[in-house]
């Protein structure tokens, strides 16, 4: 018996026959994309990595650069120090609700956002179709946001969504909604009363899976 596994082995190497590697999927962001207040299996680039493989699209769990603050530019340093290898099969990107929180200025979310697409590209192998970007939801609805110019908050993101989707369009790049779904669910929100359950994530992939099934063809 051992004989004949090892002589299996041998005929397998030989023929150059190797199991099938899974594609890679890397997704960049902020609180959002780590998934703050939710178990790790419950972030949504983690769930949509099984909403993937749901599909027999055989994908990997996602490496993930994100952390709760980060804006534009500390994603970009993040990166810079990480130093993911590509090429990755997906490559994901939702940021930019802490440059709005912070009163950063559209014009400099434009810029470094635009930088940020360029490296998402770099890491897709050059291919714009194997990048999508996600918008931005509207924390402004969440409970921690009482007292606040909830108002002012939504015209402040649709701005900036408004950027990430003209600028990931202008280079074919695939853009989601998810501020829509979160202004329909308020309620969906993690114990912190500011950041998306997992619930409210579940509904994101919904959406996201679409562009994902396409992007992956």
């Amino acid at each position: 018996m051992r004989a004949a596994l090892l002589g299996g082995l041998v005929l397998a190497l030989a023929c150059g026959t190797t199991a099938p590697t899974p594609m890679r999927f890397l997704a960049l962001g902020d609180s959002y994309t780590i998934g703050e207040s939710v178990p790790a299996d419950q972030r949504w680039p983690n769930q949509l990595a099984r909403a993937l493989r749901a599909k027999q699209i055989d994908i990997g769990d996602p490496q993930i650069i994100a952390k709760t603050g980060w804006t534009t530019d500390e994603l970009s340093a993040a990166i810079d120090q990480t130093g993911p290898h590509g090429p990755f099969d997906l490559v994901t990107l939702l940021i930019g609700v802490n440059n709005q929180y912070r009163g950063r200025s559209a014009d400099q979310y434009r810029e470094q956002f635009t930088a940020l697409l360029r490296r998402a590209i770099d890491f897709a192998g050059g291919n714009p179709r194997r990048v999508i970007v996600v918008s931005i939801p509207d924390w402004g609805m969440t409970p921690f946001a009482a007292g606040r110019d909830r108002a002012r908050i939504a015209t402040e993101i649709d701005q900036f969504n408004a950027i990430n989707r003209q600028e990931a369009r202008r280079v074919g790049i695939g853009w989601v909604d998810v501020t829509t779904i979160s202004r329909q669910n308020p309620t969906l929100v993690a114990a912190d009363g500011l950041h998306p359950s997992a619930a409210m994530y579940t509904e994101w992939v919904k959406v996201i899976l679409v562009a994902a099934v396409d992007a992956l063809k």
